[in-house]
């Protein structure tokens, strides 16, 4: 290990060094992450950016006392190393390791937990105004905003309510330029204008009241500490702005900061990203991604909305052919639904694309501006389900719960790519409600998907194979693990499986029919079953008044924390070798 870094167990250690040795630590705490990232993989360009800001941090406020969060939570790998996870950094984002992102639990420096973005600011000054109520005047509290978190909305809304408090709050906006995907909006242009010197009049955080430093450069660590040094004098909240380059200290990273944001693995000396066998397999992402620009050429009225995710979700790719009809609105997820929805009125075919997790932050416009008004909007969800190393902030495991019980909507989950672009075909063609399609990250599991459109009939399921005593249901692709499971079965005569399609609305026809001629039947899904696919059916048999013997397979009443997608089906029970085993004990 580095000379200085080997020495740092916690920020005591650190505030100890001379100030003329902290540039010597920032190269040894980046070449650090890079060479632990480079072999265990996880989010690198975030957090090479602000290793200087990192520092001085913890050099100039007193941490755990003085309290700092990070916004984006991927941006907090050096505070993690500096703050006692050193020795078990190369745990991290590993099945029983630290997580990616900071977590109350995991840590008392951690003052927040963070995996979303935009949340620092409100956080933070519900922190400093609790302060006050006590009688803390002197506590320090610091957000750490950056990646293009500014631009939500929420952050907006702390920054309002800061300007009009005396609160100790200081926000730090980690401005470079980027977030996944290059930042984009209005205030993006501003910032540019305030880097380049062009916009200093005017200032609209000063408009805000709130006091105004900036910009610096973020990866001087020395002009750092002296301004924050000044700041921790000034009374009520400030902002304090500094400019960065992400991926900072390995040429690729900054020369390519969409790839080296999460590049997977790579070589440390070189920055080269390891090549993997080409999969024979399209991600669902990419499925959607050239279905849409299919689709596209074919109906004029088609518009594609994501926010921030053009590459994740792979609308890029409709950005690249047909810009004037692809949107990327930032980090907003409630802008991007109500846009959609106004889009809709006016005759269009908006396809809004957002994570399973994130659209959770747009609940009440799904309610309010879609379903209540009947509008057609076609809601891509992308990266439903277990997501792998990400963990418990990410997973895409509630959108059928917290979506079946809205009125209008419909909610379907392909069980492969052919599906997926059924569906999204089928959507385009005149739907008058709403439709959410949840599909999963990562590859599918056919090879030739691209195959000629068909219609799908709205909450028709399909039988998949026949049984003689017990008929297992699912829905998405969890039905490859059911299949898999069934045919390893000693008796896979015994076993039905059918694919569900619909959530919403059911196929009542094909469950009366599984009811009269199954004594048990099973669901599978990987959603929480709390209020999930299983509890639909058992709703149906309520209200039908079936006594069949009823099991509900699916996610736990617990947060699922971090590690491949493989190991966490195990640990849940949905991966085939679990399931083989539940259905051998229930067919016989």
């Amino acid at each position: 290990m580095s000379q200085l870094l080997k020495h740092i167990h916690s920020p005591k250690e650190l505030r100890l060094l001379n100030q003329k040795d902290l540039p010597q630590l920032a190269q040894e705490l980046r070449n650090f992450i890079i060479n632990i990232v480079a072999t265990k993989e996880g989010h690198l360009g975030a957090s090479l950016g602000v290793v200087e800001l990192t520092i001085a941090l913890h050099y100039v406020f007193n941490t755990p006392e003085d309290q700092l969060i990070w916004d984006v939570g991927h941006q907090a790998y050096g505070h993690k190393i500096l703050t006692g996870r050193k020795e078990i950094f190369d745990t991290n984002r590993q099945i029983g390791g630290i997580s990616g992102f900071p977590k109350r639990d995991e840590s008392v420096y951690d003052a927040f937990g963070v995996g979303h973005a935009s949340t620092s600011i409100s956080a933070a000054l519900g922190m400093a105004i609790a302060s006050q109520l006590k009688g803390n005047v002197d506590k320090q509290h610091i957000a750490v905003i950056g990646d293009a978190s500014i631009a939500g909305g929420m952050a907006f809304e702390g920054l309002n309510h800061a300007g009009v408090t005396n609160a100790n709050l200081l926000v730090i906006l980690n401005d470079n330029a980027i977030g996944i995907d290059p930042s984009v909006g209005a205030l993006k242009q501003y910032l540019t204008q305030v880097k380049k010197g062009i916009q200093r009049k005017n200032n609209i955080i000063e408009a805000l009241n709130i006091d105004y430093s900036g910009p610096i450069d973020g990866h001087d660590i020395d002009k750092i500490i002296v301004e924050l040094n000044r700041l921790k004098t000034v009374k009520g909240p400030k902002f304090l702005h500094i400019i960065t380059t992400k991926g900072k200290g390995l040429k690729q990273a900054e020369e390519n900061q969409v790839t080296y944001h999460a590049p997977g693995q790579f070589n440390a000396s070189t920055g080269d990203i390891i090549s993997k066998t080409p999969s024979a397999f399209t991600k669902y992402q990419d499925v959607f991604g050239h279905t849409i620009v299919e689709l596209a050429k074919q109906n004029k009225n088609i518009v594609g909305i994501t926010p921030a995710m053009p590459t994740g979700s792979s609308l890029k790719y409709m950005m690249d052919e047909m810009p004037e009809r692809a949107f990327d609105v930032g980090i907003a997820e409630q802008h991007a639904v109500t846009l959609a929805a106004g889009m809709a009125t006016q005759g269009l075919i908006p396809f809004c694309n957002i994570y399973s997790t994130f659209l959770q932050r747009a609940y009440d416009q799904i309610i309010h501006d879609v379903a209540l008004q009947k509008l057609p909007v076609i809601f891509c969800l992308d990266r439903a389900g277990l997501v792998g190393e990400d963990g418990a902030t990410h997973h895409g495991v509630f959108d059928v719960s917290y979506l079946r019980c809205i009125p209008n909507l419909i909610l379907f989950a392909p069980r492969n790519e052919m599906e997926l672009r059924n569906i999204m075909y089928t959507a385009q063609l005149g739907l008058q409600l709403p439709i959410a399609i949840r599909y999963p990250r990562g590859a599918g599991v056919t090879v030739n998907w691209k195959q000629p459109f068909t219609k799908i009939d709205i909450g028709k399921g399909l039988q998949l194979k026949e049984g003689k005593t017990l008929a297992v249901l699912s829905i998405g692709t969890i039905a490859k693990n059911v299949s898999e499971a069934i045919t390893q079965c000693k008796q896979p005569e015994n076993i039905a499986h059918y694919d569900m399609r619909f959530v919403k609305p059911l196929d009542e026809t094909l469950l009366h029919s599984v009811f009269k001629n199954y004594q048990t039947i099973i669901t599978v899904e990987d959603n929480a079953i709390n209020g999930g696919f299983g509890s639909t059916v058992l709703e149906f048999a309520a209200a039908h008044n079936y006594k069949n013997t009823m099991k509900v397979l699916g996610i736990p009443d617990r947060f699922i924390e971090h590690g491949s997608v493989t190991e966490l089906q195990q640990s849940v029970g949905l991966d085939t070798h679990s399931l083989k085993s539940f259905f051998e004990l229930h067919s016989i």
